[in-house]
């Protein structure tokens, strides 16, 4: 945690509240660098009722990390708005029920660690200090806890940290730049999920995978697990694991 976070705990009181009242009501959703997991995608592609590749194109800009050469996909910034949200509008944000998981988090950061053991995973929390924010220190009643429950935010967590484990094992097993095929496969399955849908269930992408019948089921009748799919997919495309159907 760096200077600007202090440490809280899940029982601690969360003294803040975000409310049209604050007179820097939106200004978070200005001056933005808003990154995009793919579990924000798909809702914000569904909640606008296009699909995915139309949403990428549109909204968004990528680049690849210097060092992974993963993509990252941002909104895509426009100077002339100030670098503001294109959802955002005076009376807030127009896809507040889809919103990314990071919107819905704000005032907290949130890492996790794994145990190597039991692969279980612990949840740490911190308050960002914005200076520019006049929620803070606002008695709200509500624990830490509360808020991001109230939040909605756990399946966010939930879908982020399956692809935290892909990250990290490209990470281990692939050090170094992602290229070629690879990343495209990286970008298909994570990131453009219509075009992925076409590609398992018309080009049948998944006859290589003798274990996958039950997760391919599951990933026709919802695009949550048509995501999931698409993660176990990569890690046995690229990293040669079993794919298993996912709870």
């Amino acid at each position: 945690m760096n200077d600007e976070m202090t440490a809280v705990s899940p029982e601690d009181e969360l003294t803040f509240d975000c409310s049209p009242a604050n007179s820097c009501f939106n200004d978070c959703c200005r001056d933005l660098n808003q990154f995009l997991t793919p579990y924000d995608i798909l809702r914000l592609k569904n909640n606008l009722e296009i699909n995915s590749s139309d949403f990428l194109r549109k909204y968004t800009s990528m680049h690849k990390g210097p060092e992974t050469g993963l993509p990252v996909i941002c909104f895509k910034p426009d100077p002339a708005a100030g670098y503001a949200c294109p959802f955002v509008t005076e009376n807030g944000c127009s896809v507040y029920a889809d919103r990314p998981g990071s919107c819905r988090l704000f005032p907290l950061a949130r890492a996790i660690s794994r145990s190597r053991e039991t692969g279980k995973i612990t949840e740490h929390y911190a308050l960002i200090h914005d200076p520019g924010c006049k929620g803070f220190g606002k008695t709200s009643g509500r624990r830490v806890r509360d808020w991001i429950d109230s939040q909605d935010v756990r399946i966010y967590n939930e879908m982020n940290d399956r692809m935290m484990e892909i990250i990290t094992l490209k990470n281990t097993i692939m050090p170094g730049k992602l290229e070629g095929p690879p990343a495209e496969a990286f970008y298909l399955a994570c990131y453009d999920l219509d075009s992925f849908r076409k590609e398992v269930f018309e080009n049948g992408l998944m006859k290589e995978i003798p274990s996958g019948r039950q997760a391919l089921e599951k990933a026709g009748e919802s695009e949550t697990e048509l995501l999931k799919l698409g993660f176990e997919w990569i890690k046995y495309h690229l990293f040669g694991t079993k794919v298993n159907p996912t709870p």
